[in-house]
């Protein structure tokens, strides 16, 4: 990370941290403990901050929670969120009563007491967040013992192959496994190609940057301890930077692996699997979703992302909303996160994406909510055989996955701990620190931001 940049976020955190001090608590709405007496019944107007540019599936749960708010006015600002903005408007105080935001963030605004906790929220309305919602996706948003959002979404991880390329090698999918890297690399040599010293197709995209936090956590290191302080300094988080710079390194190098992938059409009609450009890829649920327009170009199959031992594991990650200390009718923003992260909402915005489906002649991949109730409704009632078995084997995977979750950890300091393990994977793979000083040196940024944030 550049001088420039590391005083960029020091600045934006001492702003947050001013606009804290200035945002206390209301005495009027709030307990000792900071947390809002809320109200079952809520009335009033709604300020509400979030689903920016929302598809089909965040409409119909807008409409969906709407009914269930009778007699509360819902007036949203659809932006996406932004951490200055957020900043900007504790210290102005035009506070929403509610916002979406990535999980990442819950603890650091958690510890600064700018957002409630919202144990009293769930209590009121006799919902238990580790039985509405996958307990490692409650931990993202747990801190110091404490609940602080209302988690959404959790889209696991797992490979998609492109058994077009595969095939054409002689590479069976269980050679794609990664807890084996030397059967893994062995695959990756049959199947990487080169225009001289350029890749032209990846035998495997590790995602080594998109996806560091699956590597690290799942091969059993840790980002974060007790309280969330930082750990990227953690000896078992070098074997995940040894093992990604030795996929890498067979395939180019990281400086052309990443030029390369840079180059791919990810969302386009010459997406790197239309063009394989790759054999294996990590992804993301959501991806088979941007390949189902070329159903007929590609054949796919998946397995899943193992950790060093052979068990399949995933991460989680999404969004969440969180009510800040200042909200002037926080017990309207409790139910109405609520509402959008019950079943209900969920089985509209399934209807509603069952209905684009079948509209744009595509195949529906499913749901996948952050809770385990409504994935199996979902999976039961709308995720039918589509005719193309590939496919079909990839939606049987990320199902099969969805269960193997890990949290990233619950930390003030969660946006620079990603931030700065991006920079550490990327100087031990660039060659330019080994990778225990590459995290040691990120492991010193990272700490210093969490004392920035938590006062020491």
């Amino acid at each position: 990370m550049t001088m420039r940049r590391s005083a960029f976020i020091a600045a934006g955190i001492a702003a947050v941290l001013a606009a804290t001090t200035a945002c206390g608590s209301s005495d009027d709405d709030t307990g000792a403990d900071g947390a809002a007496a809320f109200d079952a019944k809520p009335t009033g107007t709604l300020n509400a901050w979030g689903f920016n540019n929302a598809d089909d599936v965040g409409k119909a749960r807008m409409a969906y929670a709407e009914k269930q708010l009778a007699g509360v006015t819902i007036e949203i600002d659809e932006t996406g969120f932004d951490a200055q903005k957020f900043t900007t408007r504790l210290a102005g105080g035009n506070v929403p009563d509610v916002v979406q935001m990535d999980r990442q963030y819950v603890a650091t605004y958690a510890a600064q007491g700018v957002i409630m906790p919202l144990d009293k929220c769930y209590t009121t309305h006799q919902v238990t967040p580790r039985e509405r919602f996958y307990p490692f996706v409650v931990d993202d948003v747990t801190y110091k013992d404490q609940v602080w959002a209302v988690p959404q979404f959790y889209q696991p991880t797992a490979i998609l192959l492109n058994k077009t390329v595969m095939d054409a090698a002689g590479v069976p999918e269980t050679d794609i496994d990664t807890s084996n890297p030397d059967k893994l690399l062995g695959a990756v040599a049959k199947m990487y190609k080169a225009n001289g010293d350029v890749p032209a197709t990846l035998g495997f995209n590790p995602q080594a940057t998109g996806q560091a936090e699956l590597w690290v956590v799942g091969m059993g290191g840790k980002l974060s301890g007790e309280n969330g302080v930082p750990t990227l300094d953690d000896p078992a988080n070098v074997y995940a930077l040894e093992l990604l710079k030795r996929i890498t390194d067979a395939q180019g190098g990281f400086a052309k692996y990443k030029s390369f992938t840079d180059s791919f059409d990810t969302f386009g009609e010459k997406n790197q699997f239309v063009q394989n450009q790759v054999a294996a890829e990590v992804d993301a649920q959501w991806y088979p979703n941007v390949l189902s327009p070329y159903k007929d170009k590609v054949k796919l199959s998946a397995v899943p992302f193992k950790d060093k031992t052979g068990n399949p594991v995933s991460m989680a990650g999404g969004t969440a909303f969180v009510i800040p200390t200042k909200a002037k009718n926080p017990s309207a923003g409790c139910r109405w996160a609520l509402a959008l992260t019950e079943e209900g909402s969920w089985m509209a915005a399934a209807e509603a994406r069952a209905a684009t489906v079948k509209e744009k002649n595509s195949i529906n991949t499913g749901l996948f909510t952050g809770s385990p109730a409504a994935d199996r409704t979902i999976r039961e009632k709308y995720v039918t055989p589509s005719g193309n078995a590939g496919f079909d084997k990839v939606i049987s995977t990320y199902y099969d996955v969805v269960g193997t979750g890990k949290s990233y950890g619950s930390s003030p300091a969660g946006q620079q701990i990603k931030q700065e393990l991006l920079n550490a994977i990327t100087a031990a793979l660039l060659g330019n620190k080994p990778p225990q000083k590459a995290l040691a040196d990120a492991q010193g940024a990272a700490m210093q931001a969490y004392k920035t944030v938590t006062g020491g």
